[in-house]
């Protein structure tokens, strides 16, 4: 992915809690000349030391998961917020331009259809969204015969994580006086992203010392 140095992320634990907070991502791999992509929802996954993994399940009819080679890598994009900034909130003549938070991930994949591993990773997907609510749902708690059926029309995933690239565009080469009229203008438009779009820039308004 293309980065200006300006607004690259380099740091792997921020960039980790990216993809923990915007955990759907898409797939893309190529099958000759052809690319091919599927929307998934995925769990990182700490498997000792330096290494993690990305953890997902597909529909078993979704022909992807068969073009999939444990030798060559995938791509895995997480989105974050995204709004569009105006030049009428500079105060000198500029252009429009997008503010936007994605990450790139590149592994190797390795399909999965071991029952008790398929298991494992969609136990862990609900547990990490229902965790927080009370009372929550559990793939513990369905009845066998319902269960087997809904895991023989799946297959799991697992993408080792070679390499991430992540691009924070959020206006980090505007000064200060500029930086804070884009905040000002986010908090008064009424655009889906704005709000968390805002909250991203205020994070880089505190790094650089930037009055709020």
């Amino acid at each position: 992915m293309y980065i200006p140095a300006i607004f690259k992320e380099t740091d792997p634990e921020t960039i980790r809690t990216f993809i923990r907070e915007h955990r759907f991502g898409i797939l893309v791999n190529s099958v000759g000349d052809l690319p091919q992509a599927t929307h998934l929802p995925f769990e990182l996954v700490h498997q000792g030391g330096e290494n993690y993994a990305l953890q997902t399940h597909l529909a078993r009819a979704n022909p992807q998961w068969k073009s999939l080679d444990p030798t060559r890598e995938v791509l895995v994009i997480f989105s974050g917020p995204h709004g569009y900034i105006s030049p009428r909130w500079y105060d000198h003549v500029n252009v429009p331009t997008m503010n936007y938070l994605a990450v790139h991930v590149y592994g190797k994949p390795r399909p999965i259809e071991d029952p008790a591993e398929v298991y494992a990773i969609l136990k862990r997907q609900v547990d990490a969204r229902e965790g927080e609510r009370n009372p929550g749902y559990s793939v513990e708690g369905l009845p066998e015969k319902f269960l087997q059926n809904e895991m023989r029309a799946l297959v799991g995933l697992e993408v080792a994580i070679g390499r991430m690239e992540a691009s924070f565009k959020l206006s980090q080469n505007r000064d200060e006086a500029n930086y804070r009229n884009i905040l000002d203008e986010l908090g008064h438009r009424h655009e889906a992203g704005d709000p968390a779009l805002r909250e991203e820039m205020r994070k880089v308004c505190e790094r650089k010392g930037y009055q709020k």
